[in-house]
């Protein structure tokens, strides 16, 4: 784990893979910071999934807490995520949109085509930054932002459309990589105190498969 910037009401790091975002079971990052000065309550206001790394914003009182929530559910915070997938997607930019199903007993997301019960609207805007090919197929590297926060909804969504992020055994992924190739690479939100913009930049690890597109 990394912080990127500890201020009054807020405390940005980077998540290591393999670490819950939230309170659990094991190594989380609540527990994690709390043991940084200055950090004796801390309080989620987004997730990432457990096999991603990457930015993530705890808020350190209940009030910044409330206001990071309300900007997420306005659509005013910004996520956006790097990930490599396998194949190549037939337009180099564009917006996915399905109606998701979250089973909770398998703790796993599904594309489905009618509304009913326990579905919801996920969507998302893509661009392909680049393609590879190598020994173990041909991979894209894509930004995602997230328009919608649904359970592991860049893994279903690309997944659905026979593309699973590497690493992702979860969603189809036959391949041989350690790590899920997700990153979250940027947030962007008001600081509750003063309304003033921030916005935190990281680059994806060097790790294979990211490091197939380091020319770019």
């Amino acid at each position: 784990m990394k912080i990127i910037c500890n201020s009054n009401s807020f405390i940005v790091c980077r998540k290591p893979a393999g670490v819950l975002s939230q309170e659990g079971s094991g190594k989380n990052m609540p527990s994690l910071l709390r043991e940084e000065p200055g950090c004796s309550e801390i309080y989620p206001v987004h997730r990432l999934d457990t096999a991603a790394s990457g930015l993530m914003v705890f808020a350190k009182s209940k009030s910044a807490a409330a206001a990071l929530s309300s900007q997420m559910s306005g659509g005013e915070f910004i996520k956006e995520y790097m990930c490599v997938v396998h194949g190549v997607p037939e337009k180099t930019e564009g917006e996915l949109t399905d109606l998701l199903f979250k089973d909770s007993a398998k703790n796993k997301s599904y594309v489905v085509k009618k509304e009913r019960r326990g579905v919801k609207k996920a969507r998302l805007i893509y661009k392909v930054f680049g393609t590879a090919e190598t020994e173990k197929g041909v991979f894209s590297l894509i930004k995602v932002r997230l328009i919608t926060g649904r359970t592991h909804q860049i893994r279903v969504q690309f997944s659905s459309r026979k593309m699973p992020l590497c690493g992702d055994g979860k969603y189809g992924a036959k391949d041989s990589f350690n790590n899920l190739a997700l990153y979250s690479c940027r947030i962007s939100f008001a600081v509750p105190e003063t309304g003033e913009i921030l916005n935190f930049e990281s680059a994806p690890p060097e790790t294979e498969p990211w490091n197939y597109f380091n020319a770019l």
